[in-house]
């Protein structure tokens, strides 16, 4: 599933900055790895599945659902300075690139097999305190009832304040009877397939960028 992009984007590049341990894990477990959304730090992230609801009969309604999602945030930025400073505060940090399509179908194919699953990859929308709050409230029907759209959309929505992050980000939902029991979903890639390119963080001394081009070659 595909959310708020066109299909003319899907082909677009796409990119996340990692850590050098990170960056090998990938290489050497050849595995990529989601994490719960309630992990993420914007206060309001995660926001509508952390609603508390209730039926036609006044009755409130759980929803299980929010230990069941999965996230993986990548971004259309190319080259940014703030994003450097973000994600590789302490300059060890290296840029990975793939493409949303490559993205989504390398969940896709790890997850042939699993038929209680839903995945989609879609384009944060970045919007006012007061828009997102209206959002939420139109998410969902007065039963209290949701689509896996509306869920999938709900964790495409973030605050203006962050909107140069360009974001996109990858969503899996496992209904399997012992998913939730870990704050991380790793599924089985291969990266040399999925990365395209590998960007050291410009801001490193020639001697340190000469170590690690020689380790991640």
């Amino acid at each position: 599933m595909y959310l708020n992009l066109d299909k003319k984007e899907l082909h677009q590049h796409i990119y996340r900055t990692i850590s050098y341990d990170r960056l090998i894990e990938l290489f050497q477990t050849k595995q990529n790895t989601l994490v719960k959304p309630q992990l993420w730090e914007d206060t309001f992230e995660n926001f509508i599945l952390k609603t508390k609801l209730k039926n036609g009969a006044g009755e409130q309604i759980e929803y299980d659902v929010n230990n069941r999602m999965y996230g993986q945030c990548w971004t259309l930025e190319k080259s940014s300075d703030a994003m450097w400073r973000i994600y590789s505060s302490k300059k060890d940090g290296l840029r990975i690139r793939t493409t949303i399509d490559q993205l989504l179908d390398s969940l896709c194919l790890a997850t042939i097999d699993k038929n209680q699953c839903e995945h989609c990859v879609g384009k944060v929308e970045y919007l006012s305190e007061t828009k997102l709050l209206r959002r939420a409230r139109d998410t969902f029907t007065q039963h209290g009832e949701i689509t896996f759209g509306g869920l999938f959309k709900s964790l495409l929505l973030k605050r203006r304040a962050f909107k140069h992050e360009n974001e996109i980000r990858l969503i899996f939902c496992d209904w399997a009877k012992d998913a939730g029991e870990s704050n991380l979903f790793k599924y089985e890639v291969d990266p040399h397939e999925l990365i395209t390119q590998i960007m050291i963080d410009p801001r490193v001394s020639y001697e340190e960028f000469k170590k690690i081009e020689i380790n991640i070659r």
